[in-house]
């Protein structure tokens, strides 16, 4: 058994700062979840405190249903059985390719024969058969990292920890190994834990996403729920770069704080309790560039930026101050064209006082 339990877990560094906060996280046995957030927000304080770097000071910590911390005993690192793998692969350059991978069956004893026939399984397993005597200078970035990971197999760990793992490689080998990882820890029945910076990657390669923010666990989902349902406007912003507007939804519909925004109530929906303060988050695919014609000023925005993409053009387009990101497809505006912002979609949060849960989406012009 593999599994992870993370129940009411908190951290608090010496001096009082809050790493974690009432942390309650569930990974499956053989499950891939990745962990995103904007920087500072507790990513790699919540890996460090799995792999036993970091001891929480609350709640309890189990794998595999054993607890290894809780907050009065924290089993070490060595004890835990993981593996893991870093950014910068750390192999070391005076010893041979074998060697490196054979380095944690050393420290826990195993017979030479044994380490031998378990060297060469792994190195199979990540593409590099017969690489036992190399050097690692003469390997590529790619190869290396692959060396990584077959050190980190190497002692059949039960859980496998990736911290940013692939973000030091450049495409398109990144994509390449992103593809490899996944198709090897399903193969293998590994549960892994990614921490990662790269969005695009976590929806790519996880079965679930944990959103962390500030220490806490913002929204865990699959990926396609976390894109398509947001459970905040702090989750659409992160992960999707949503617009996010602050103001004031009543019965003629919702209006932005200092901004001539407006969303009429036809837009928004009639489900009660759905008024008072909150924003209104819009995702950049649910975005519509209208001509400016008819319009008056305060209808007007101009494009700030406009990058061609294979799928669509990411325009960003400034409408009184406020950055509206977009994602076009056909004719891509060019850079200082007067447009009108149209909206397909909008989600309407309630302040988390009032309540955490989105009101129904609703279409229409922010005009």
């Amino acid at each position: 058994m593999s599994s992870v339990s993370f129940s009411a877990v908190g951290l608090v560094y010496p001096g009082g700062a809050p790493g974690l906060t009432d942390i309650d996280l569930e990974i499956a046995d053989g499950e891939f979840l990745a962990l995103v957030g904007p920087s500072g927000s507790g990513k790699t304080t919540l890996l460090r405190t799995l792999a036993g770097f970091l001891a929480p000071t609350s709640g309890t910590l189990r794998i595999g249903g054993q607890v290894v911390a809780d907050g009065t005993r924290s089993t070490p690192p060595e004890d835990r059985r993981l593996g893991m793998v870093f950014q910068q692969h750390a192999i070391w350059p005076h010893w041979s390719v074998g060697r490196n991978v054979e380095y944690p069956l050393r420290l826990a004893g195993t017979a030479r024969r044994e380490r031998t026939a378990r060297v060469r399984e792994v190195l199979d397993l990540v593409g590099l058969g017969g690489l036992e005597a190399r050097n690692p200078a003469t390997l590529s970035g790619g190869q290396r990292q692959r060396v990584a990971l077959a050190r980190a197999l190497a002692a059949r760990p039960r859980l496998l920890l990736l911290d940013e793992a692939l973000s030091a490689l450049d495409e398109p080998l990144r994509d390449r190994l992103r593809l490899e990882l996944r198709a090897l820890t399903a193969s293998m029945g590994l549960t892994v834990l990614h921490v990662t910076h790269d969005r695009a990657e976590a929806l790519a390669l996880a079965d679930r996403v944990a959103v962390l923010d500030g220490g806490r666990l913002q929204q865990v989902d699959a990926p396609e729920a976390l894109v398509r349902r947001p459970a905040s406007a702090l989750v659409a912003r992160f992960l999707s770069d949503a617009t996010v507007l602050p103001g004031t939804r009543d019965g003629a519909g919702f209006t932005a704080d200092g901004h001539p925004c407006r969303v009429p109530a036809q837009a928004l929906s009639d489900e009660p309790g759905g008024t008072g303060r909150g924003s209104l988050a819009v995702l950049p695919d649910d975005v519509e560039l209208l001509s400016p014609a008819g319009a008056d000023r305060s209808q007007v925005g101009i494009v700030a930026s406009s990058l061609f993409g294979r799928d669509a053009s990411d325009v960003v387009v400034t409408w009184h101050g406020l950055d509206v990101r977009c994602r076009t497809r056909g004719p891509r505006p060019s850079v200082g064209e007067a447009v009108r912002v149209g909206v397909r979609r909008a989600v309407f949060y309630l302040d988390v006082a009032a309540a955490r849960q989105p009101v129904a989406p609703a279409t229409g012009v922010l005009a």
